[in-house]
Parts: C-alpha cells; structure tokens; sequence
C-alpha cells in the first residue's frame, strides 16, 4: 500500500482583516496614550530639571464670611490648599502666606487733594479681602508659566478649595524660580 499523503498545513494568510487593522490602530493609541500622559510629561520634566520652584499669588476679592479671621485662621492651620485653573483640578499645592487686605476708601477734597482711609465697614459686612501666597512647581514656555499642565498668566481665574471654603480668585502675581 502506498503511503497515505499528509495534508498540506494551512497557508498563512499575508492579508489584514479589520480585526487586525482594529487592534493594530488600539495599540498605537494606548502607545501614544503613555508617552503624551500629564503625568509622564510631568515625571519627565521632573527627572529633566524642567520644573523649577514657582511662587503663584492669588487675590480673592469680597468674599461673603460670617467669620473671615477665623477662614483665615484655618486656612492657615492646613498649610495647604487645592488649587483649580480654569476648571481644571491641579492638585494641592503649599500655602506660604496669607495676607488679609484692608479695602480703602477715597475722597477728593474741595481743594483738589486726595484723602484715603481704611474701610471702617469692612468689618461689620462680613466680607474676606485676602492675598493667598501659594508656592508650587512649574515650568517657564513662550506662552508663560504652564503650573499643573495649564498655562497660567496674570489675571486667570483660579479656586481655591480647603475643608472649609472654596473661593474663587485671579493670579495677581507669578514669580518663576523663587520659593
């Protein structure tokens, strides 16, 4: 009896499904995914010296408080507070100072003089005026100061949250490399 031939193995086929053109275009996205995370970026920048010491001063302007000293006492008791830029959370960040600010008033007298004094009804309103000095890490760019993956420039709104309040703010100082 003849030897009983073997079946030929199945042929490779050298065409791509869309399955495979599927998976293909998943991997390169999860890919592209990690190398352009914030995080990486961030831990990238870390490791490159990029990130330098960034002072980032915050005023928060007529903010209703049944009790501002004690806001203010808290606040300074956490030490730290969360910081969001333009919606965007950016983490916590250090709280160096915090200066209470003392609203003036103005009077132009009949001779033509200016005459100033403190607000004596800021403090039967109950409203805060405070400077928030909040120290962090970021790095300088052509478009500013990018602190916590947002580009951040005089005037930007900002909110500040900590266990007992959330104000809303504007940066009214960027010092990049001081601490």
């Amino acid at each position: 009896m003849p030897p009983e031939p073997t079946p030929a193995a199945p042929r490779a086929s050298s065409r791509w499904g869309l399955v495979d053109v599927g998976a293909g275009a998943a991997v390169l996205l999860a890919v592209g995914g990690v190398l352009w995370s914030p995080k990486l970026s961030g831990a990238v920048a870390t490791a490159t010296g990029a990130l330098q010491p960034v002072t980032v001063i915050v005023d928060v302007r007529g903010i209703p408080s049944a009790d501002p000293e004690g806001l203010i006492a808290a606040a300074r008791e956490e030490g730290k507070v969360s910081i969001v830029i333009r919606n965007q959370p950016h983490g916590t960040v250090r709280l160096k100072d915090l200066q209470r600010l003392q609203r003036r008033l103005v009077a132009l007298q009949p001779d033509g003089s200016v005459v100033t004094a403190e607000d004596p009804n800021q403090a039967l309103v109950g409203s805060l005026d405070a400077r928030f000095v909040l120290e962090g890490q970021g790095r300088k760019t052509d478009g500013g100061v990018v602190f916590g993956n947002q580009n951040l420039k005089i005037g930007a709104p900002v909110e500040l949250e900590g266990r007992n309040y959330r104000l809303n703010g504007s940066v009214s100082g960027l010092l990049l490399g001081q601490s």
